[in-house]
């Protein structure tokens, strides 16, 4: 993922922005370090550190170690524009393990989330729908108001889209134990221990499980498995503003097309979540997304676990096919029983473990993982609400219900969408970028100052490596954040370029 902080007329106001970021995990690493514990973790995102706060709850020693100067990993919060606190990667919640915020208790370290209600909007660049008139489509938990919504481009999608919403939820409820079991390995009932065979037993029972309680939902599932988010979109609806609508969960943060075999699972992975026991809802965490983090860090701290900032591990000490510890980059070596990595798989098996560690096939295997992100995202500061030309605002700078949700560009059809993913493809950054754009402060008002608004731009295709030899320079990434402004404030969307908002 390449992150442009803001576009450059912005940046440049302030100078360097590294000297405006403000560190919000402070409450780390209090103990010195030790030389010996139970158990290492390499990296202190979010996966790590609910790793260390149940170890830690289970009776270990947990030590987290995390190389940048913060905690969180992708679910960070940083000042880069003095006021503004930005998500800086990761912006919505919704897929974090209902019993984990049960077992950590994370509302009582600190974690707040705001619902997002209605979640979908979508404002067209010319009117359409049935009667002409129509400028926009939103969705949310209200069936009524979805339908009347939907109606406005067919009566039909209308009256389909409750039953498709049900389907979905059917699947989802039916695949949810498989989500907290171990994946299955066939190798894993012949080539390995008592124990381990029991574990892959469970795996297989919580299969089967899921393929009974699918019943007639079955083909639909395997469909969502194995077939294009188009070819599914196209079976149910026949409007392009909901089809792509829709289409835009199928592709979000994945090198991929909706016309793409694999998208279909993409799209059902998005409803996967709940918050506040709501399914398939997502939410704002208040502070941002580090707020998470953060919460996550004070279970495990309160319990005893040592998370310490600025310590990068070099490599994992291995003896005899046993990781027994780290060594940091600056020659400290840290002992223990068990090393956990919330590195990619790339840098834990790829670059810190020694040479030789793995088998062959499994070398070449992680040499062959494809880590391509087709992501950009850009984060701007606004001195108001952004207007759109679809639903103006009633009030010079009141947030509407349409600023809560995110916020889709260039999505009226799915054709802009496969356009968008070929420009990749050719290694080129998209002419005409898919653009989800989020407004958190329109329901926190922790992360700007008062009437001013923090904008998150998740933008694709950007291919890693441009076809004209070009890099992704501060001049490159100035040329397309400058273009992703222009994308969204085409006045057809906004009635003022977005630049005007600008903090200055």
């Amino acid at each position: 993922m390449v992150i442009l902080q803001a576009p450059r007329r912005v940046l440049s106001r302030f100078g360097h922005q590294k000297k405006w970021i403000k560190r919000f995990s402070s409450r780390v690493g209090d103990s010195e370090l030790r030389t010996n514990y139970d158990a290492i973790i390499i990296g202190a995102g979010h996966n790590g550190l609910v790793t260390a706060a149940y170890l830690q709850k289970a009776g270990l020693q947990v030590c987290v170690l995390e190389k940048r100067y913060i905690i969180g990993g992708a679910a960070v919060t940083e000042e880069i524009i003095p006021g503004f606190k930005f998500s800086r990667a990761s912006y919505v919640l919704s897929l974090l393990r209902p019993q984990i915020y049960t077992d950590l208790e994370l509302k009582k370290y600190g974690l707040k989330v705001y619902l997002r209600d209605p979640s979908s909007y979508t404002p067209l660049l010319e009117p359409g729908g049935l009667s002409g008139s129509a400028r926009s489509l939103l969705l949310g938990r209200d069936h009524d108001e979805n339908t009347r919504q939907i109606a406005q481009f067919s009566v039909t999608d209308a009256q389909r889209f409750g039953e498709y919403e049900a389907q979905l939820e059917r699947i989802v409820a039916a695949m949810d134990p498989l989500l907290d079991s171990a994946p299955v390995t066939v190798p894993g009932l012949t080539k390995s221990s008592f124990s381990d065979k029991l574990q892959s037993l469970a795996s297989f029972k919580a299969l089967g499980n899921t393929a009974k309680s699918l019943g007639k939902d079955f083909p639909l599932f395997y469909e969502f498995m194995t077939a294009p988010a188009e070819k599914i979109l196209d079976k149910w609806f026949e409007s392009e503003p909901l089809k792509a609508t829709l289409a835009t969960d199928s592709v979000i943060g994945a090198m991929t097309s909706p016309t793409l075999p694999g998208s279909g699972y993409v799209l059902l992975h998005h409803v996967m979540g709940e918050l506040e026991g709501k399914k398939g809802a997502w939410g704002y965490v208040e502070g941002g997304m580090g707020a998470l983090s953060q919460a996550i860090a004070n279970c495990g701290m309160d319990y005893g676990a040592s998370i310490y900032t600025d310590k990068a591990v070099s490599n994992i000490i291995v003896n005899n096919g046993r990781a027994e510890g780290v060594v940091l980059e600056d020659g400290t070596e840290i002992k223990s029983k068990l090393v956990l990595s919330n590195a990619t798989p790339k840098i834990t098996f790829l670059d810190l473990l020694p040479e030789g560690s793995l088998p062959s096939p499994v070398l070449s295997d992680l040499k062959q993982f494809d880590f391509r992100s087709p992501v950009t995202k850009i984060n701007v500061a606004l001195d108001k609400i952004p207007n759109f030309v679809a639903d103006p605002n009633v009030t010079d700078n009141t947030p509407m219900p349409h600023h809560r949700c995110t916020i889709h560009i260039n999505c009226e059809n799915s054709e802009l969408i496969h356009k968008a993913y070929m420009d990749a493809q050719a290694g080129h950054y998209s002419r005409k970028p898919v653009i989800e754009m989020v407004i958190p402060s329109s329901l926190d008002p922790t992360l700007a100052p008062p009437g001013c608004h923090v904008a998150l731009l998740f933008t694709q295709y950007t291919p890693y490596h441009l076809s004209d030899g070009r890099e992704w320079d501060e001049y490159t990434k100035g040329q397309y954040s400058d273009q992703g402004m222009y994308m969204y404030s085409e006045t057809r969307y906004s009635y003022s370029h977005i630049s005007k908002y600008m903090v200055r």
